[in-house]
C-alpha cells in the first residue's frame, strides 16, 4: 500500500526536525493519543511534539500500513535521543474531509 500523504508529510517533517511542517498534519481540532496521554488541538500537540518527539530528534520509520474501517493503523520504528534502541509505534490514523 503506498503510503498516505498525510503519514508521509507528519514522518518526513519529524525527520527533518521541522516543526512548522509537523504541525501543519494536523488540523486545529485533531487529537493524538501516545502511550494512553491525550492531546487535544495545535497547541497540546506542539508541546507534544517538544517533548516526545522533534524535540528528542526522533526519527520514524514506517514498517507496515494497513486500511480499515476508514482509519490507518501504521507501524512505526522509533528511534532518537529520548529511546534506548528502537520502538515500534502503532497508530491509527483517521482522514477527515
Amino acid at each position: 500500500m503506498a503510503t498516505p500523504e498525510p503519514i508521509r508529510r507528519f514522518v518526513k517533517a519529524t525527520n527533518e526536525g521541522d516543526t512548522e511542517a509537523f504541525l501543519g498534519t494536523f488540523t486545529a481540532n485533531a487529537s493524538l493519543t501516545d502511550w494512553g496521554r491525550s492531546f487535544h488541538g495545535r497547541e497540546q500537540i506542539a508541546r507534544w511534539n517538544q517533548s516526545d518527539n522533534i524535540g528528542v530528534k526522533s526519527n520514524l520509520r514506517i514498517v507496515r500500513i494497513a486500511e480499515a474501517d476508514g482509519s490507518y493503523h501504521v507501524r512505526i520504528a522509533v528511534t532518537g535521543d529520548g529511546f534506548n534502541g528502537e520502538g515500534i509505534w502503532s497508530s491509527r490514523w483517521t482522514a477527515t474531509a
